[in-house]
């Protein structure tokens, strides 16, 4: 099989600017995150759990293997491409596409969170070891990380073929490290099957909800009852799941599926990095058990239920802007032209800073934490990186609203100094 003539000619024209540290970065993020993430499983089951322990804690290499992990991983991502290709749930389409078009996604991942929780229940019933997936946690990740891997190298070999409007613009540098790190194809397909949108909230995402499960039901099993702390940071996360995959369309004009190619930086972070990091405060909680007071446990449900308060309302707002200003709830916010044609909203939740879903978003990372306690500083790695991957896409997106919006971004930036957290940045 030979790449096409446009493909030919797509090898001369190459985009220049580069991200995330460029090459340097490209070579060393496929290194050091996949093993970021098996350091913190390690940790996180150790008696210490230090993240500042020297030498770190390491897990014997039996520890890294069970032949039980790629059965489970490939059923999983079997079962969720089975409920993606099913006839039912509506069907979107995506923004317009430099050729003219727009692809067709099927908006069935609720259906999906549902049809996994009611398999979640019936192996509850049948008496499945469910808590074993705490022991499991090491074999998955590495197996994750393989397929992440495997994937990539598919997508990076795959894009060749690809003609020259199917390309991502950040993608095509023509430097192989670079572009098999942040993704040369920006929609690759199988026939109607989209690969990039498939991981973005399928596998990875669900996976994050059975994981923590997997890490209550180990609790169950060690002390005969879930505690408070487990609850909640189950049921804070699983709030979050539901809600991205019920409004499962809106991540159809995301940076994600409108702007990055996909490659390495997307394919590991849906695959290993959601699911195995994020469950971090379960995992911690196995073998770190914390008791809550009355008064605790409602101020960390009240800061959660701020924080998703604002993320949704401001996500809404934005949403219903974008298919239809004219819309009784939108339609008197204030706005601002573009050249472009769109207008930037200056009012509503979108006047108080430039993104209040970060800031919404942000108060749920710190719920998610504190019911671990504050003797260790591992149950705050997500805090700590949400906070820095937020600032820095917002960055991103700053870069190109600025470049897309001209002289009417810097008219929004002067009207809305503010970027995440109202009068301090």
């Amino acid at each position: 099989m030979r790449p096409n003539s446009q493909s030919i000619k797509h090898r001369s024209s190459h985009t220049t600017e580069r991200e995330f540290g460029g090459t340097l970065g490209a070579t060393c993020i496929p290194i050091f995150l996949p093993l970021t993430v098996l350091y913190l499983i390690s940790v996180s089951r150790s008696p210490e759990a230090s993240v500042l322990q020297w030498p770190p804690v390491l897990p014997p290499t039996n520890y890294l293997w069970d032949p039980v992990a790629p059965v489970l991983l490939l059923g999983w991502m079997a079962l969720h491409i089975f409920i993606y290709l099913l006839p039912f749930g509506k069907v979107s389409e995506g923004l317009v596409l430099r050729d003219g078009t727009r692809l067709k996604y099927p908006i069935n991942g609720f259906h999906a969170l549902c049809i996994s929780v009611v398999l979640l229940m019936l192996l509850l019933w049948l008496g499945a070891p469910l808590g074993y997936l705490f022991e499991l946690l090491l074999p998955l990740a590495v197996c994750a990380v393989g397929l992440s891997f495997l994937l990539s190298f598919y997508l990076y070999i795959r894009s060749f073929w690809a003609p020259r409007h199917a390309l991502a613009l950040g993608g095509n540098t023509g430097n192989p490290l670079y572009d098999f790190f942040i993704g040369r194809e920006l929609n690759p397909r199988i026939g109607n099957f989209d690969l990039k949108y498939f991981c973005e909230l399928r596998p990875g995402l669900i996976g994050w909800v059975v994981i923590n499960f997997g890490m209550l039901m180990k609790e169950v099993e060690l002390r005969d009852s879930p505690s408070l702390a487990m609850i909640l940071v189950n049921s804070f996360q699983l709030l979050y799941v539901s809600d991205a995959l019920w409004n499962e369309e809106a991540v159809l004009t995301t940076m994600d599926i409108v702007h990055d190619g996909f490659g390495f930086m997307l394919v590991f972070g849906d695959l290993a990095w959601v699911p195995f990091t994020y469950s971090l405060q379960a995992a911690f909680l196995v073998v770190h058990p914390q008791s809550l007071s009355a008064l605790g446990a409602t101020t960390i449900i009240a800061l959660n239920g701020i924080g998703y308060y604002i993320f949704r309302k401001s996500n809404s707002q934005k949403n219903q802007f974008r298919r239809d200003p004219t819309h009784s709830s939108v339609s008197k916010l204030e706005t601002i032209a573009t050249a472009t044609g769109k207008r930037l909203l200056v009012s509503g939740w979108w006047g108080l800073v430039r993104h209040p879903n970060y800031l919404g978003d942000l108060l749920m990372a710190l719920a998610w934490s504190l019911p671990c306690g504050f003797s260790h500083l591992l149950p705050y790695f997500y805090v700590v990186y949400f906070t820095i991957l937020l600032i820095h896409r917002e960055a991103r997106d700053e870069r190109q609203c600025r470049t897309k919006y001209g002289l009417a971004w810097d008219t929004y930036c002067r009207r809305v100094p503010y970027r995440i957290f109202p009068y301090l940045y």
